[in-house]
Formats: structure tokens, C-alpha cells, sequence
């Protein structure tokens, strides 16, 4: 009695020429993934404004109650996160959030 083995993986050369004839070529994937980013960026420089809206509600809120404008103890909450979040480029993106929502 002997034995016989049969592979049930497909050879390298089977699946090289599938991978070739699926994949896309390279100008198309990286104008595909330009548009994502670009939409992506619409959305952040929306959400970006809406933020700053909101800011300047609590500000107006604020200052009208006596308060000060700016809440130190909250810009550093806010710093904290992006840092844990996003590593020390994340903490910079939050100093330049909350000048963009202080106002004039």
C-alpha cells in the first residue's frame, strides 16, 4: 500500500498570475486613496468648525457668568487625550484645536 499525497493549495504560479490580473494598477489605487483622504479632510475641517462653534458658545456662556474664558484645567484634559490618543503629534494637534476655538 502506498501513499499519495494531494495538495489542495494552489501552485505559486497560479496564484501569481490571479493576484497580477486582480490587482489594480498602482496610479489607480493611490488616486483612489487621494480621494478618501481628501474627503476625510472635508469632513475634519467640518467637524473642526462645529467645534469651534460649540467653543465659542461655552466661552460666551462662560464669560457671561462671571467666569474667565478660558478653562485651563479643561485645555489640559483635552491635551491629555490627544497625547494618549495620538502619541506627542496628537498633543500638538490639540494646542493648535484649542487656539483655533479661543476666539478672537
Amino acid at each position: 500500500m502506498s501513499a499519495t499525497t494531494t495538495s489542495t493549495t494552489p501552485s505559486s504560479s497560479t496564484r501569481t498570475s490571479t493576484s497580477t490580473q486582480a490587482d489594480p494598477a498602482p496610479e489607480a489605487v493611490i488616486d483612489a486613496e487621494r480621494d478618501r483622504i481628501d474627503a476625510l479632510d472635508a469632513r475634519i475641517v467640518a467637524l473642526v468648525r462645529d467645534r469651534m462653534e460649540v467653543s465659542e458658545n461655552i466661552q460666551r456662556v462662560r464669560i457671561d457668568s462671571g467666569g474667565r474664558r478660558v478653562h485651563l484645567a479643561r485645555e489640559m484634559q483635552i491635551l491629555d487625550h490627544y497625547s494618549t490618543e495620538l502619541g506627542g503629534p496628537g498633543r500638538e494637534l490639540a494646542r493648535t484645536l484649542l487656539r483655533l476655538c479661543r476666539g478672537h
